[in-house]
C-alpha cells in the first residue's frame, strides 16, 4: 500500500509538472493597448474659451440656488438690527422729496413738465436709488466677501449680481408708496395730474431691467477694480453724487439743449427716468429715441464690464 501511494503521488507530480510546463508554452493573451500600437493616440487639446462663451453665462444657472441664498442674505443682513428696519426702504426717498420739494421746487422753482413737483421728483427717485444702492453695494461686495472668495470656488459675479438683485426689495416697497401718492394727486380738487390707463405702463417692466442692467454693468466694472485699487472704494461715494447731478432727477432734460443734450443722452440713467415718467405721468417724452441710446450704451457698459470682470476673476483671490 505505501508503494502504491508513493506511486500515486509521483504520477501526480509528474502531470502537475507537464501541466505547468504546457501553460508556460503558450502565448499570454496580449492587451488591446499593443494591438492598437499602430492607431494614432487620441490628444485633447484644451483652448481658452473665445467670445461670449468666455462669459461662462452657463454658471449663473447652475449656481441659480447660490444666488437665490446670497440674495437673501443681503437683504436680511442690510436691516438687522435696526429699529425700523424695512421702514428705511420708505423714509430715505420720502425725505429726499420733500428736501428736494422744498429747495428745488419751491425757493429755486425748476420746472417740473407741469406736474407736481413731490410726483415728478419721487418718480425719478424710485429707480435712482435701485441705482446708487446697487452701485455703493455691489461695488464693495468683493472685497467685503473676501473669505468666500479665498476658501471655495463659486463664479465671482455672483456676489456683485446679488447685490442688485438685493435693491429690488427696497424698490417694490418705494413703488407702493409711489402708488399712494399717484392716488393723493389724482383725487385732489384743482390737482394738474390725473393718472390714465396707457400702453406705455408695459414699458415698465423693460424700464426696470434697463435700470437693473445699467446697475450691473457699471458694478462690474467698480468691484473689480476695487480688488485691486482700494482707492475705488473713496471715489464710489464722489462718482454717484456726481452722477446724480449730471442726470434728471431735480429738474427735467428739458433744461439740457443744445450740443450737450447729444452728450447728455449717453448718460443711460436718462432715459430711464424720463421713461419711467413718461409711463407712469404722461410726460411728454421722445420715448423711442433716448430709450434705444439708453439700451444700447447700457449693454455696452455690461458687456464690457462682465468681460473686464471675467479677465480679472482669475487674480482675485491672490489679489483681495
Amino acid at each position: 500500500m505505501r508503494l502504491f501511494k508513493k506511486e500515486n503521488r509521483k504520477d501526480e507530480g509528474e502531470d502537475y509538472a507537464n501541466l505547468m510546463k504546457s501553460s508556460s508554452m503558450q502565448p499570454a493573451p496580449t492587451p488591446a493597448s499593443s494591438q492598437s500600437q499602430n492607431s494614432p493616440t487620441p490628444v485633447l487639446v484644451l483652448r481658452p474659451q473665445r467670445g461670449l462663451a468666455s462669459l461662462n453665462l452657463r454658471d449663473l444657472w447652475i449656481f441659480r440656488e447660490l444666488i437665490y441664498f446670497m440674495t437673501l442674505r443681503e437683504i436680511q443682513v442690510r436691516y438687522k438690527q435696526t429699529l425700523l428696519g424695512a421702514a428705511w426702504a420708505v423714509l430715505q426717498p420720502v425725505l429726499q422729496m420733500v428736501v428736494f420739494s422744498m429747495l428745488f421746487g419751491g425757493i429755486a422753482k425748476i420746472s417740473s413738465d407741469g406736474l407736481p413737483y413731490p410726483l415728478f421728483n419721487f418718480t425719478a427717485l424710485l429707480p435712482w436709488g435701485l441705482f446708487s444702492r446697487a452701485l455703493s453695494d455691489a461695488g464693495r461686495s468683493l472685497v467685503a466677501n473676501r473669505n468666500m472668495i479665498t476658501k471655495v470656488y463659486f463664479p465671482r459675479v455672483v456676489i456683485p449680481l446679488s447685490s442688485v438683485l438685493s435693491g429690488l426689495v427696497d424698490f417694490f416697497i418705494a413703488f407702493l408708496v409711489l402708488l399712494g401718492i399717484m392716488a393723493y394727486y389724482h383725487f385732489q380738487p384743482g390737482s394738474n395730474f390725473h393718472f390714465v390707463f396707457s400702453p406705455a405702463l408695459l414699458a415698465l417692466p423693460f424700464l426696470l431691467l434697463l435700470t437693473l442692467v445699467t446697475a450691473l454693468g457699471v458694478s462690474l466694472w467698480f468691484s473689480a477694480m476695487n480688488v485691486l485699487y482700494r482707492d475705488v472704494g473713496y471715489v464710489l461715494p464722489f462718482i454717484t453724487q456726481i452722477w446724480f447731478f449730471i442726470t434728471p432727477i431735480v429738474y427735467s432734460s428739458r433744461e439740457v439743449t443744445g450740443n450737450l443734450r447729444l452728450l447728455y443722452m449717453l448718460n443711460p440713467m436718462t432715459g430711464v427716468i424720463e421713461g419711467f415718467r413718461w409711463a407712469l405721468l404722461g410726460s411728454q417724452f421722445s420715448a423711442a429715441g433716448w430709450l434705444l441710446v439708453s439700451s444700447l450704451v447700457s449693454l455696452v457698459i455690461l458687456v464690457t464690464g462682465w468681460v473686464y470682470f471675467r479677465q480679472m476673476e482669475r487674480t482675485f483671490a491672490d489679489e483681495i
